[in-house]
């Protein structure tokens, strides 16, 4: 698929008449998404021998954020009921191709209701382990919360049916299922996880449980079909937001000649020096069993607003693995080779819609 399935993501979004008065008065229909686009590069690249010191220079489409487009709406039942959907799709803009699977709607397809009750959707949607977004200082960046656990956390949820809760004195929650679909068990292939939060004017505290197995039922896989654990928050005092987090990984049923566990730490900030330039900085730290080693990454950025919608952003990390391990400075399959150092860059633009 390329970008004629877009286009016709713009013909359906025209047949619903989006942008016009629906055809209730309480019913609406919004076109909405964001484009991103720059050049990122990578240093101390193992070749297939495992040797380092190749280089890489190529585009930036989903680096600072993921290109998306996205139709949502909602139409009012009576009673504080409303009806609401969303359809939205994921792409690299400088290749014009979709992320990931060849899908339209590779990030979110979903119908639900909405009351006093809390809100019941029903369809496929980004896995709870992306509420890590919400406490990692770079807004989940290529170099970020992700890069460390190998994108353990940016999973999607399909054949889902999800659960949130109203919010009570600054408290609320999220489960979510994700059906396997097997005939042979229940459990093969099934995710499910809880998000608890607790936010308030200047601060906010965030658990979240994950699990996703894989096709026998089983942990096998220690950054992709594992058992994860995430506590974490935010502190804001004035121009400077302060985040901290930890995540606990966990696949008992991974083979004895990979790691089962791993550890991950990170601190960061994010400091508005004048209403259009925020600065960030990071640290994170991942310690794995087995003899499979650590990591250690560093990372600085700068987001400069041009508008509300439009901003250029420039972001660089290093990485630093100890003798086993070979973390990539982003969360990419551009590893060093073993015990190696890596660093990385990217910088672009982003317009939101």
């Amino acid at each position: 698929m390329n970008f004629g399935s877009i286009a016709l993501a713009g013909a359906l979004c025209a047949c619903l008449g989006i942008g016009a008065t629906g055809a209730q008065a309480q019913s609406s229909v919004t076109l909405y998404g964001r484009v991103v686009a720059g050049v990122d590069y990578q240093n101390n690249i193992a070749d297939a021998s495992g040797k380092g010191g190749g280089t890489l220079w190529r585009h930036a489409g989903n680096q600072w954020g993921t290109s998306m487009l996205g139709v949502k709406g909602t139409e009012d039942l009576g009673g504080g009921m409303a009806a609401l959907f969303v359809l939205e799709g994921g792409f690299d803009l400088p290749a014009a191709k979709p992320n990931g699977a060849d899908l339209l709607l590779n990030r979110r397809a979903y119908v639900g209701l909405q009351d006093y009750w809390g809100k019941l959707v029903l369809g496929k949607n980004l896995a709870i382990s992306n509420d890590v977004w919400y406490i990692d200082p770079t807004g989940q960046q290529f170099i970020g919360t992700a890069t460390l656990v190998r994108g353990r956390n940016w999973q999607g949820n399909d054949n889902g049916i999800e659960y949130t809760t109203p919010t009570w004195g600054g408290f609320s929650a999220t489960v979510q299922t994700g059906l396997g679909e097997q005939t042979d068990g229940f459990t093969k292939l099934r995710k499910d996880g809880i998000s608890l939060v607790y936010a308030a004017s200047s601060y906010e505290v965030r658990a979240i449980y994950d699990v996703a197995r894989d096709k026998n039922g089983k942990y096998s896989d220690l950054f992709n079909t594992s058992k994860e654990f995430t506590l974490g928050g935010t502190a804001t005092f004035d121009d400077l937001k302060m985040f901290a987090g930890y995540q606990r990984l966990s696949a008992p049923d991974a083979p004895l000649n990979a790691p089962s566990k791993a550890n991950h730490y990170w601190v960061g900030a994010n400091y508005k020096v004048t209403p259009w330039l925020t600065l960030i900085g990071s640290v994170f730290r991942v310690t794995q069993n087995r003899n499979a080693g650590s990591a250690n990454l560093y990372m600085l950025g700068a987001n400069y607003a041009l508008s509300k919608r439009t901003l250029l952003y420039a972001s660089m990390g290093k990485v630093f693995n100890s003798a086993t391990a070979n973390f990539s400075v982003e969360a990419t399959n551009n590893n060093p080779p073993a015990g190696g150092r890596q660093t990385g860059t990217y910088f672009g633009m982003s317009h939101t819609f």
